[in-house]
Formats: C-alpha cells, sequence, structure tokens
C-alpha cells in the first residue's frame, strides 16, 4: 500500500513539475510579447508637452504681499543678500542688502506655470521665470534665458513689505547700523539698539534711548518758509541773546555752504545743550539739531554724544 502510494505521489509530483515548467513558459512568452509591445507604444508615444509638464506645478498666483530673499538653489551656503519684494501680486522691486538697497522696480503677470517679470516697469521687455515648484510658501524657477540655473524665492517671516530696508534687515542679524532714507534725497546711518527714528511729514527724530540726563536727540526738518540764512537766525533767536550763527561747510558735503548755531550750554535749560546745522535745500531750508541733556558723568555723557554725532558723521546726499 505504501509503495503504491509513494509511486502515485511520484507521478503528482512529476505532473505537478511539468504544469509549472509550462506555465512559467507561458509566463515568459507573455512577459516578453508585453516588453515588446511596451517598446513598441514607447516608440509611438510622443514626449509630453510643455503644457503638460506644467500642469504638474501647483496653480498661480506663486507670488503674494511680502519679501522673499533669492537665491541660486544649488549653491552651496548662499549669502541670501538680495530680495524681492512684492507690493503686492502683481508689483513690486528689488533691493540688494550687500549694495545699499539698490533695486530695481518690477511688474508681473503671474499665469500658471510661469511669471512676467518687467524689471523697471510695465512697459519694459519681460523676463519669463518659468516656475520648477512651489511648496510651503517656497517658489522654484530658472528665468528662460538662463534655464540651467534653477532659483528659490524663499519667504522672510515678519518682513514688512511696506517698509523693508534690505540692509536693516541684514544688519539687525549682525548688530551692526541701519539706514535711514530720507523722502527728501538724504540718508543717515545710526544704532538701532540705542536710536529710535520718528518720521512724520517734514520733521524726523532721531532719540537716543540709551542711559540720559535728559532728552537727547536729532530733529531734522525740510521746510521752504522761509531761506537757509533767516531759519538760522530764527533758530538762534529762540536759544537766547548768547546764540551765535556762523557759516560753515554743511556736513555730508565738500563744498556746500551752510551755517551752524550754537547756543551757550544751560542757556536753554539746565543742564541743556542746543547746536544746529542749516543749509539751502530744494528751494527752502534743512535743519539738523542736536537737542542734548549733559548729566556730568563723562562716561554717559560720551556715549550720548558719540552716538548722535555718528548720525552726522554718515550724513549723504543722493
Amino acid at each position: 500500500m505504501k509503495k503504491i502510494t509513494f509511486k502515485n505521489g511520484i507521478i503528482i509530483t512529476l505532473a505537478t513539475m511539468m504544469a509549472m515548467a509550462a506555465m512559467t513558459g507561458c509566463s515568459k512568452n507573455v512577459a516578453e510579447d508585453e516588453g515588446i509591445a511596451n517598446e513598441i507604444a514607447d516608440e509611438e508615444t510622443p514626449l509630453a508637452s510643455a503644457e503638460e509638464v506644467v500642469s504638474e506645478v501647483s496653480a498661480a498666483p506663486y507670488f503674494s504681499k511680502g519679501v522673499y530673499v533669492n537665491y541660486a538653489k544649488d549653491a552651496e551656503n548662499p549669502p541670501k543678500t538680495y530680495f524681492y519684494v512684492f507690493s503686492d501680486d502683481s508689483y513690486g522691486y528689488t533691493a540688494d542688502g550687500e549694495n545699499d538697497d539698490i533695486g530695481v522696480p518690477f511688474d508681473i503677470t503671474q499665469t500658471d506655470g510661469q511669471v512676467e517679470f518687467s524689471f523697471g516697469g510695465a512697459e519694459e521687455s519681460k523676463d519669463v521665470l518659468v516656475i520648477t515648484g512651489a511648496e510651503n510658501g517656497m517658489v522654484y524657477g530658472c528665468f528662460e534665458d538662463v534655464p540651467d540655473r534653477e532659483l528659490v524665492f524663499e519667504p522672510v517671516a515678519d518682513a514688512d513689505p511696506e517698509n523693508f530696508s534690505a540692509v536693516n534687515y541684514l544688519s539687525s542679524m549682525t548688530g551692526g547700523d541701519n539706514v535711514y532714507r530720507d523722502a527728501n534725497g538724504w540718508s543717515v546711518h545710526y544704532n538701532p539698539s540705542c536710536i529710535t527714528v520718528n518720521q512724520g511729514g517734514p520733521v524726523t527724530t532721531f532719540v537716543y534711548t540709551g542711559d540720559c540726563a535728559g532728552t537727547c536727540m536729532i530733529t531734522a526738518t525740510y521746510d521752504v518758509d522761509k531761506d537757509a540764512k533767516t531759519a538760522a537766525e530764527d533758530l538762534a533767536a529762540s536759544y537766547g541773546d548768547q546764540a551765535m550763527v556762523s557759516d560753515c561747510v554743511f556736513p555730508g558735503t565738500e563744498d556746500v555752504e551752510g551755517f551752524y548755531v550754537d547756543a551757550v550750554p544751560g542757556q536753554t535749560g539746565p543742564g541743556l545743550y542746543a547746536s544746529a546745522f542749516v543749509r539751502e535745500y530744494m528751494g527752502g531750508y534743512l535743519i539738523f539739531e542736536f537737542t542734548q541733556h549733559v548729566a556730568g558723568d563723562d562716561e554717559m555723557d560720551m556715549a550720548v554724544s558719540d552716538n548722535l554725532s555718528a548720525i552726522i558723521d554718515s550724513l549723504s546726499f543722493e
């Protein structure tokens, strides 16, 4: 009985092996046939069109109101000093933090898969940024004229596009000076750790916020209601009878004539010292006036004087 069972088992096993071999051969033939069919299909199927590739990128718009730092995607440790500032999703300007905020305005048109930039204004020629990706606020793309250089546009958190300065943003990370640029064409550097800038109409103040005996500040005023000499004389009269007006070369220039107004220390108030520079400017006059309360503490008073003087020493005109 066992022999019969064993023999039958061999027969069944052989039959099974033959069947598996047959199936394997069939599978191989089917696979080869499918491979040939796929090769034929690949040869006959055209490559995806640009529109089909673009369809894989998220839809426009890609840029919204905000500030984006721009750098090459394949750069190792990029400096991240060049910025695109979008006032909204249709226009903005560039700002170079390594080159005194120099940049150009631009208009943009955003469509699915690309963004057209008109640097310098809407009437200028268009530079097309082909979008290669957009996720988590990051935008990736290549300008058509440099297709092998993929760029990254990375959002700058908490940056205010209404009042953004690339120089000041970078300075805030290194503890350096900030720059104030006035709409009337002059600028100064100041230490943001102890100077607060307030701007309102024709008057801008730089207020010292460190230790001092009282109000210490520079007040910059531009007006057109009188000429510079009259403005200097009127300011001297407000200081008191002993105040002096003398000729000078105006700070931030090499040859612009101005007036220096100097009050006697204490004459305008206890421990208070006042002085000013005045010049003709844009059909009117420009005044930079110092107001400083003296404490009698050399270290404290010197810190105040150094920080206020540094502002005037950095004065420049466009």
